[in-house]
């Protein structure tokens, strides 16, 4: 993301518009290339950024915006492009938790000016260890990425360095095992699909409320995400039953210490959501009776915590 930022051009005195529930890696970043992030709230339902917040979160020092497809699950990037194109800014993707999602028939990534692409490990297309990947259909700015990422070498000339790069190479290793896994993340998404799809089935929305997706998207499921009352209450009672669960993100990008200054306004929707919401188990090689038994195990969890 640091790349992406610096290849189109953005640094001191700039401003990114970025939502605040996302991995602190996307607003860092942002402060990183020395501009200053302007965080935006989110939608209510899907829990990712819109039009209307972005514009509502920009000034005439905005230079770009990150709309970042969080959980796998794709933001309407038709309006967000719309928008920035209003706005006059630059549109990136943080496509970092949405490996092979659609909005209509194009893939997460391929839609902004750049996409940006994590490979970490636990990812949907995780490699051996870290690595990381941008994207362009733009033949220029992939000339200047290469260049950025390889200590700002010349194209074609060894040790003749024209601008100020850094060393951010994919190793060999992680290429090969992302080639191997490449082949079965189709197919371990559409898995990935069926289990969040029997998730909800089998939840009552009354208690727990998965987070929504537009029928123009073709998620990842990255994450199962859910919001539930009385939240870590319900997390202790699903640990005792031997149940693990995870909080992506506990603490907003915009509330935590490095970012605080950057704060301007409330973000009610996402300081809601962080208190509510919880990353249920899901991973592609999961049984239907392991998603039957969390969700009873989860409904039972938010009844006990309403009556106690």
């Amino acid at each position: 993301m640091t790349l992406a930022l610096r290849v189109l051009g953005i640094g001191p005195g700039d401003e990114v518009v970025v939502p605040a529930n996302t991995f602190v890696a996307t607003v860092e970043a942002i402060v990183l290339v020395g501009a200053r992030p302007r965080f935006a709230d989110v939608d209510p339902d899907t829990l990712l950024m819109t039009a209307d917040t972005m514009k509502a979160a920009a000034t005439p020092a905005t230079r770009a915006a990150i709309v970042v497809h969080l959980y796998g699950q794709m933001a309407d990037v038709d309006d967000l492009a719309r928008g920035a194109t209003e706005l006059r800014i630059a549109l990136l993707e943080d496509a970092a938790q949405a490996h092979g999602a659609r909005w209509h028939s194009a893939r997460a990534g391929s839609l902004g000016r750049v996409g940006c692409f994590s490979f970490y490990p636990g990812k949907n297309l995780g490699a051996f260890g870290d690595a990381g990947a941008v994207v362009t259909s733009d033949s220029a700015l992939a000339e200047r990425l290469r260049s950025l990422r390889d200590h700002g070498t010349a194209s074609g000339g060894r040790y003749q360095h024209e601008v100020l790069g850094t060393n951010s190479r994919l190793d060999s290793l992680q290429a090969v095992v992302l080639t191997v896994k490449l082949r079965r993340l189709d197919g371990w998404n559409a898995r990935r699909r069926r289990l969040v799809d029997h998730y909800r089935r089998l939840l009552d929305p009354e208690l727990v409320q998965l987070v929504d997706q537009r029928p123009e998207s073709q998620p990842v499921h990255h994450l199962a995400v859910a919001r539930v009352r009385n939240r870590d209450q319900v997390r202790e009672i699903l640990v005792n039953k031997g149940i693990g669960t995870r909080i992506h993100y506990p603490t907003p990008c915009h509330q935590l210490p490095p970012y605080t200054r950057f704060s301007h306004v409330p973000l009610p929707v996402t300081e809601s959501a962080a208190r509510e919401i919880l990353s249920l188990p899901l991973h592609p090689h999961m049984a239907e009776r392991d998603v039957e038994r969390v969700s009873a195990t989860l409904t039972a969890a938010v009844l006990e915590a309403r009556s106690s």
